[in-house]
């Protein structure tokens, strides 16, 4: 009887084999994401991974440093930080935030327009290199079964 379940549990385990999904899921994340941040840097614009990312999450109508941090999952001292370098950079800018003139709104700039321009190409490259890759009907299903888990998991759409 052990044995028999012993059995049963290393066929599951076989199955099981190789990376996880939540692996599965962050790797083609991780490729695009590289594949943008070096076609910006190419392109003449200076940014880091850590800038980036930080970067992709500020509304377009501008966006308060609290909520930059906390869509970000950074310290608040941190996402400032970014911001700085940001704004040295002239892809951001900083303004009085109009509904509470205590807060300041980060808003992108003509040359931060320039760089989510770049990226948006990029990353509709990168996709038809994924449909071609897949298929049209599988690119289209896996996109369908992405927007699904999304209503659970992202708080901040």
């Amino acid at each position: 009887m052990i044995d028999r379940l012993a059995r049963g549990q290393q066929e599951e385990d076989d199955e099981m084999t190789g990376p996880s999904l939540g692996v599965l899921l962050f790797l083609p994340y991780r490729h695009l994401e590289q594949q943008v941040l070096t076609a910006v840097n190419d392109a003449g614009f200076p940014i880091t991974l850590a800038q980036a990312r930080l970067f992709q999450r500020i509304d377009d109508r501008g966006s308060r440093l609290t909520a930059l941090a906390e869509s970000a999952q950074l310290a608040k001292q941190s996402a400032a930080y970014l911001v700085a370098e940001l704004v040295a950079a002239g892809y951001l800018t900083r303004s009085p935030d109009p509904s509470d003139g205590r807060a300041q709104l980060i808003t992108i700039t003509v040359r931060g327009r320039q760089v989510i321009d770049l990226a948006r190409r990029v990353e509709q490259q990168v996709q038809a290199q994924w449909r071609t890759h897949l298929g049209a009907e599988t690119y289209d299903q896996l996109h369908t079964a992405l927007l699904q888990l999304r209503e659970i998991t992202d708080p901040f759409r």
